[in-house]
């Protein structure tokens, strides 16, 4: 209870210091968001979809919630939507899905995911992998402890934020020199993997892809990874930030 009352405290700067626009009428208010979530278990598809959805439809979004990959294939869905949020770790994603996709994106779709659901997903597909920004290639010894320290503390992202912790899978990724960095770990070299000793590696980004905008955190392994304060905040203002 001590820590999570200490990490509330930790957004009180940023909280006293929001913007006119901040403070009105949300951002994603009449937006329509497409929320795709499923793809393997272990990463809580639907729980962590649930942490969310409470906090979408109070900011006044219209949601669609699909479990199946074919929603991309959905020409006139896909040319309505304002962001898609996407959950869905490894799986495999068609010609025709990955096309649906990617134009929505190019043409001024937003995008906004985390961890494997973003990061880790479609692992064929390399056109997908560059308009994410990075593609998961190790966790050396699972769930750790670990600090994600703020690079950016101008972006609106990060802004107030300070250095926190997590014990969850801790990324080691392959990330797009492009990507606007706003947050990174380092790692102790403990798991197995000694020669990464020291390696500072991004945890959160943001970039472009044609006309859309692409935000991924690598935080949030599990549902209740979302209950570290920050780590919910920067998903929240990431998702205002992708959609347009």
């Amino acid at each position: 209870m001590t820590k999570v009352f200490l990490s509330l405290l930790a957004l009180v700067p940023f909280l006293c210091t929001a913007s006119p626009a901040d403070a009105g009428e949300s951002v994603l208010k009449g937006k329509k968001i497409l929320f795709v979530y499923g793809g393997w278990e272990g990463h809580e598809p639907r729980q962590t979809m649930e942490k969310l959805k409470p906090w979408l439809e109070s900011e006044g979004a219209i949601v669609y919630y699909r479990d199946d990959l074919d929603a991309y294939t959905d020409k006139e869905l896909m040319e309505s939507i304002d962001l898609v949020i996407q959950t869905w770790t490894m799986g495999n994603l068609s010609g025709e899905q990955e096309r649906g996709l990617l134009e929505a994106v190019r043409n001024g779709a937003g995008l906004a995911g985390w961890h494997g659901g973003l990061g880790d997903a479609f692992r064929g597909n390399t056109e997908y992998q560059f308009m994410v920004g990075g593609q998961w290639v190790a966790h050396p010894g699972g769930k750790v402890h670990y600090d994600v320290i703020i690079k950016d503390k101008k972006d609106p992202v990060t802004k107030g934020l300070k250095k926190f912790h997590m014990h969850s899978e801790q990324y080691y990724m392959h990330v797009d020199p492009g990507v606007k960095v706003l947050a990174t770990t380092v790692f102790s070299g403990e798991g197995g993997a000694p020669w990464i000793k020291g390696v500072e590696m991004p945890v959160v980004w943001k970039k472009s892809y044609g006309k859309g905008r692409v935000f991924y955190s690598s935080l949030c392994h599990d549902a209740a990874d979302f209950d570290v304060p920050e780590a919910m905040e920067i998903m929240k203002r990431g998702i205002k930030w992708a959609v347009r």
